[in-house]
């Protein structure tokens, strides 16, 4: 089956790529010239996200920002490897992003490449080649852990998932359903995501903070049962 963007892009706008230049033109760069260390793009990222969210500490924006960015890289390569057995290779030298827009004009892809659709296609062509690298760059912007960071990497996935479970059974496509699970199972198990989610339900393991902003409360799959006090800790629920 061909794979086509058109499609997985209607599973949701965390889904969708662009491949052709925005006729708006606007300021997309290759996701290669941050993670080289071109990092105006990302602080005018945060700096937007947390002020909109009127975020109390400049983490909680860049958590949320990052949260965001992890989903878009997740879905657009989890919706074609499910629908179609094969993801496109998001080299970050094709992959342009705008930090100024938000999903789906902030992604376009110039690439034309495709993988089969495995485990280990999966974990290179995001976690490996963008969010390892992606990482370090939230850690230039300010102070983040790298517990935060991963957490928020498996809860985008999780909800990848779910979002893309709703869609194939809505839309007569089981098939689609079972690979996404199988997929993600297998990345869950990388190193560097195991334990991030838990349970039947995948809920995370740690929290994005975005409890801490005026009126956030707490996500679907968050750690807390209750958002804690702020500035104390709170005991994680069994998972």
């Amino acid at each position: 089956m061909d794979m086509d963007l058109v499609e997985s892009g209607s599973v949701g706008g965390f889904f969708a790529l662009r491949t052709s230049p925005p006729p708006t033109g606007g300021a997309h760069r290759p996701l290669a010239l941050l993670y080289a260390g071109e990092d105006g793009p990302l602080h005018a990222r945060v700096d937007r996200v947390a002020a909109r969210l009127g975020a109390p500490e400049r983490r909680v924006g860049a958590s949320v920002a990052h949260l965001g960015l992890a989903a878009r890289l997740w879905s657009t390569a989890l919706g074609p490897a499910a629908l179609y057995g094969a993801l496109p290779d998001l080299d970050p030298a094709a992959l342009h992003w705008d930090g100024a827009l938000t999903s789906p004009d902030d992604l376009w892809w110039a690439g034309s490449a495709t993988r089969p659709a495995t485990v280990d296609a999966l974990c290179a062509t995001v976690l490996e080649a963008h969010l390892v690298p992606l990482h370090a760059a939230f850690a230039r912007d300010g102070r983040v852990s790298p517990r935060l960071l991963w957490g928020n990497a498996g809860s985008a996935l999780a909800g990848a998932l779910r979002e893309l479970t709703r869609w194939a059974h809505a839309h007569g496509r089981p098939e689609a359903a079972e690979r996404a699970a199988a997929l993600v199972t297998g990345v869950l198990d990388h190193p560097d995501l195991v334990g991030t989610v838990r349970g039947p339900r995948l809920r995370r393991a740690s929290c994005c903070l975005y409890y801490r902003c005026p009126g956030g409360g707490l996500c679907g799959d968050c750690v807390f049962d209750h958002a804690p006090r702020t500035g104390l800790e709170a005991r994680p629920p069994a998972p």
